[in-house]
């Protein structure tokens, strides 16, 4: 039986894995990213870095996930955090 990633299932999953980093990567023909996940303070932080293919396309950028994304990293990672 699955674990159901309700709202208080994702709080607790944050709340008990605080300090949790892991980085994912991805590298297209004009694209490349590399995101870093942290979770802090019961919240899941997002930096997202990279570039694309036009000259001047760097990029870096910071966020705290909203429910969609959370609910996303949390199902792919759960088994990592439980």
């Amino acid at each position: 039986m699955g674990l159901r990633l309700t709202k208080a299932v994702r709080q607790q999953l944050l709340d008990d894995n605080d300090g949790f980093t892991t980085s994912t990567y991805y590298e297209g023909r004009n694209f490349r990213e590399q995101r870093d996940y942290s979770i802090e303070d019961g919240e899941l932080h997002i930096r997202a870095r990279g570039e694309t293919s036009w000259a001047d396309s760097h990029f870096d950028d910071e966020w705290v996930a909203d429910e969609e994304e959370t609910h996303r990293f949390l199902y792919r990672h759960k088994n990592e955090l439980i």
